[in-house]
């Protein structure tokens, strides 16, 4: 998943390895002074949280990776 524009990470709502559901919320975006929701679009797992509260990101920046969800 990826920050769709320039702003501030407000708030990192999953950690490595949290199962989630499609549509669950993942990480919060702000810009100009409005909260972007960026949610997963699949159930999954995920692998990597790529971004911290607090930090700048571009848009386009890579903010968390979603893998398959493993059934073990």
């Amino acid at each position: 998943m990826v920050s769709p524009l320039p702003g501030v990470v407000r708030r990192v709502a999953v950690g490595p390895g949290e199962r989630v559901e499609a549509g669950a919320l993942l990480v919060v975006v702000e810009a100009m002074k409005t909260e972007h929701r960026i949610a997963a679009p699949r159930a999954g797992r995920v692998g990597r949280v790529l971004v911290a509260e607090g930090q700048e990101v571009a848009a386009g920046t890579p903010v968390a990776v979603l893998e398959e969800a493993d059934d073990g």
